[in-house]
Parts: C-alpha cells; structure tokens; sequence
C-alpha cells in the first residue's frame, strides 16, 4: 500500500540502528512525524529501568534482584507535542533519563539477558500493526528483523560526542569526557553477549558525521517510497 498522494510506503516498520550519539531517536521521531507513524524509542525503555535502578540502589551486577524488580514494571511511551513521553509505574521520567548518571550504566543494564527479553516482548508487541518507527542498538538484527526498512546510523566517536556535549553543556562535563565514555559505550554495546549492537546485513549504513538532522530525515524517508 502506498500513503495516499505521498509516494511513501504505507503500513510498514521502520527499523533505526546505530551507536550511542548518533541522533538516532530526534530522527526517528521527526520520520514518524512526517509518515504519521508511531514512534518507539527503546533506548528510552533501558534508561527507564537504569534510573529506576538507581535510585533503589540496584546494581546491574545483581541481575537476579534487576529482574524481580522490572517484571512489575509497567513502561508506556505515551506521544506529546515537545516529543516522547516515558512513563514508568504511572510516573511522567521524561526529565531524569537522559543524565549523565543513566547514560554512563544503561548499557551495563541493557546487557542482561532476561531484562533485554522482556523488553523485546514488549517492542514487538508495539510493532505488530506496523507503521512503527523504532531506533535502538539490534533493532534490525533482534526486534524486528523483518522490518521493510532498515537504517543503521552512525558518526565519528567525536562529532557524536560534541552532539551530546551541547545536549549537556549544563551538566559540568567536558568534550574529552564525552568522547571516552562514548567510546567506551560503544565497546560495551559491541560486546555484550545478548543482542550486541551490529549492523543488519540488509541494513542502509548512513554516515551522519556532516550531514544535518533535516538531511538526514530526508535520506531516510527517500528509502521509504515505491
């Protein structure tokens, strides 16, 4: 099927991969936006059980107490005019998961094997009536392997730091910083023995490093059409 008068492809999933800093969720949520599409961000969902973690003073080490905590969990990523919105356990936790804190230990988290489980339960339920937009490390390669489209979105370790930097600028952290812990989340997310972030051999390998967020959009909604 084809959206009426667009030339897009109607009723598909669309699958976005790639490193941390890449810019993978603004994109993904600026391709739904354009294709009236749903957008899941299920980076979003590890950071939310990371700050949950956290804060109750779980370490991702004690796996076993990580996963009787999170099967009574309940995460719902609800849309709203200034983006997505996450929930967990009935409280709005949009403003507390993109901290440093989180993005230093999610992937030591999102490495556990039963949480990852759940999770991708979860996602591919949110994607059977397709028109999904879903960015992630394994979305191609674990969540939906047989989505019609399928990007994996990288850049330099330093312009994606120097992305995150002016994200953050307000947090005390400096550039250098920045591009070691996002070298080093790379090499944990590279690594892990549960669906280790790698690009789908059917996947469209997309350089960001110079291009701007509205190029890139537009890159990917061209692989979108008949």
């Amino acid at each position: 099927m084809v959206m009426q008068g667009t030339g897009y492809r109607d009723n598909i999933n669309i699958a976005i991969d790639g490193p941390a800093g890449a810019g993978k969720s603004t994109v993904a949520r600026m391709v739904a936006g354009r294709l009236q599409y749903i957008y899941v961000d299920t980076g979003a969902m590890y950071r939310a059980v990371t700050w949950f973690m956290l804060n109750q003073g779980i370490s991702a080490e004690d796996s076993e107490k990580v996963l009787q905590h999170a099967q009574n969990m309940v995460i719902e990523l609800k849309p709203h005019e200034n983006g997505q919105m996450v929930w967990l356990n009935g409280e709005d936790v949009t403003p507390y998961i993109r901290s440093q804190q989180v993005s230093a230990e999610v992937s030591k988290y999102a490495r556990i094997e039963g949480l990852r489980t759940q999770l991708v339960h979860l996602q591919q339920q949110m994607a059977l009536e397709k028109g999904v937009v879903m960015d992630g490390r394994d979305i191609g390669t674990t969540v939906l392997p047989d989505a019609e489209v399928k990007i994996f979105m990288t850049a330099s370790v330093k312009e994606r730091a120097l992305r995150r930097f002016n994200e953050l600028s307000d947090e005390g952290i400096t550039l250098e910083q920045l591009e070691k812990d996002i070298a080093e989340r790379d090499r944990l997310d590279q690594e892990r023995e549960v669906s280790p972030l790698r690009c789908a051999e059917d996947a469209i390998i997309l350089d960001t490093t110079h291009m701007d967020i509205n190029q890139v959009v537009e890159a990917i909604l061209s692989y979108c059409k008949t």
